[in-house]
């Protein structure tokens, strides 16, 4: 039986893919449990110094699963599962301390833009299409989208796009901060990145993403306070230590 999400480490870099590509890689509980393993499993792993997101075939998401939760018997509790666990998997992709970078391509629709977004980097394919789609069929929100999109776009933009209909093209998408890069090979990209982190001062760019996702709840004190914290932390690593070092020419 075929993996909804496929795991594995190579040179201390973890890939997740999405897998259902004869279902744009649409939001089921099967592959939203597996995406939260997968996400568990590189946040626990010491040996995974970075992530790379992506969705098999020629789209990266379609959002959920419309007619997994339409079949249901019981359509709302089916629903309220699926969010909840998505919504999981996400939140561990968006709050571990290991840079994560997301490649798609074809069409992010739905929840499938809040999946993309845990990473901090995104590379889109050139004709990427991104629809927020869910007032489409009479649903809101979910996968922390009421939170990462108006922090990558702005609240005026992310309101318009959710609210307007209208789809974003790679371009628009890059304009507006919803994406990072446009290029013609994003999974290509990514890996590159991923390779340039988990090459280099790893913790400290995991520890650098922390910060700067945690900032967005919290008031100015306790970001300094967490600051001041982990620097310190950091300056006795033994990573630090050694790039101290070469910094000093020692």
């Amino acid at each position: 039986m075929t993996q909804p999400v496929t795991y594995d480490v190579t040179d201390g870099v973890a890939h997740i893919q999405l897998n259902r590509p004869g279902s744009a890689n649409a939001l089921d509980l099967d592959l939203t449990r597996a995406l939260a393993e997968a996400a568990t499993a590189a946040a626990q792993d010491e040996g995974v110094r970075a992530v790379v997101l992506s969705g098999a075939g020629s789209r990266f998401c379609g959002g959920g699963d419309v007619a997994s939760f339409a079949d249901s018997a019981d359509p709302s509790g089916y629903l309220h599962e699926l969010a909840t666990t998505a919504d999981a998997a996400v939140l561990t992709l968006e709050t571990m301390a290991k840079p994560v970078v997301t490649a798609v391509q074809g069409a992010v629709a739905g929840g499938g833009l809040g999946v993309m977004l845990a990473g901090d980097v995104v590379v889109a394919a050139e004709g990427t299409k991104f629809v927020f789609a869910y007032p489409n069929i009479g649903l809101t929100p979910d996968c922390g989208g009421t939170i990462s999109l108006p922090r990558a776009m702005g609240q005026q933009r992310a309101l318009a796009f959710a609210l307007t209909g209208r789809p974003l093209s790679a371009e628009q998408a890059l304009a507006q901060g919803l994406v990072a890069e446009v290029t013609a090979d994003p999974l290509e990209r990514a890996r590159e990145l991923a390779a340039v982190w988990a090459g280099g001062a790893a913790a400290a760019y995991g520890q650098a993403r922390r910060l700067l996702r945690a900032s967005a709840g919290r008031t100015r004190e306790e970001s300094g306070r967490d600051e001041a914290d982990t620097i310190s932390a950091r300056s006795t690593s033994p990573e630090a230590q050694a790039l101290f070092a070469t910094f000093l020419g020692r």
